[in-house]
């Protein structure tokens, strides 16, 4: 069973007409996509200024990969990203693919030279993409399975920061990916503030429950400290299935 599992964007802009695109806000987004080859989970963490983030930026499919979209959104990059990967292409062949194929009008506030967007294949192979229209400062780095992004930021050192903090916490995906975040805000983060956050995490039968392949799908829509809500959150969210052995979920996933 495949379960397409989706945490639609930063700001749906690209349902505004292009006549009131002054009236529109910027989007300003910072995040982090990874593959955990410890326990074979694929997850991101998303936060910025905006209502709601958890609302398109990140999409995954368990055993196919991760992608995030950001900055001048197109939501249309995460489902196109997961039908690539089921392809068998790699992060950097969806990258290039989606991005040369995205027909927006070539205006300062439309054009696809605005976006950004990141992958992790199923195999922890990353890829970005930071367009130079992207609202400044906007980058992206990357490392062994995990990349980190984002736009509107105080610096590179919040990317720097996340990519950091990811590599030195210990534990579960999911406390590396929050540390993460924890990390970009104390180095400037989103520099219009906060707001709201999202966590997405993906494993084959890896959820709560039988035949579930998401192990957490959380949002933060609006709070003054969006971050540590979400780590309130992961740690309180059970991380084993509910009336089940690990041996009898093997077993009905099979």
């Amino acid at each position: 069973m495949k379960i397409l599992t989706l945490v639609p964007a930063a700001a749906l802009i690209a349902c505004t007409s292009v006549e009131r695109d002054s009236d529109l806000p910027p989007t300003g987004t910072f995040s982090i996509i990874a593959y955990d080859s410890a326990s074979g989970q694929l997850g991101g963490a998303v936060q910025s200024r905006v209502f709601s983030v958890g609302n398109g930026v990140l999409w995954a499919e368990a055993g196919v990969g991760i992608a995030a979209t950001q900055a001048i959104v197109d939501v249309s990059y995460g489902p196109q990203a997961l039908a690539l990967l089921r392809q068998g292409k790699s992060a950097a062949e969806v990258v290039k693919a989606v991005w040369e194929k995205d027909p927006d009008p070539d205006s300062a506030r439309w054009s696809k030279l605005g976006r950004q967007f990141a992958v992790v294949d199923a195999k922890g192979n990353v890829a970005a993409y930071t367009g130079p229209r992207a609202t400044p400062w906007a980058g992206d780095r990357q490392g062994a399975h995990v990349t980190a992004q984002g736009n509107i930021l105080a610096g590179p050192g919040v990317v720097d920061s996340m990519m950091a903090a990811y590599n030195r916490t210990e534990g579960s995906l999911a406390l590396r990916l929050v540390a993460a975040l924890e990390a970009g805000q104390a180095a400037g983060g989103d520099t219009r503030g906060k707001q709201s956050a999202a966590m997405l995490i993906v494993k084959k039968c890896g959820g709560v429950w039988l035949h579930n392949d998401v192990v957490l799908r959380l949002q933060v829509d609006d709070n003054p400290e969006p971050i540590a809500e979400l780590r309130r959150l992961v740690e309180k969210a059970p991380q084993t299935p509910r009336g089940v052995t690990d041996a009898s979920k093997d077993a009905a996933c099979r």
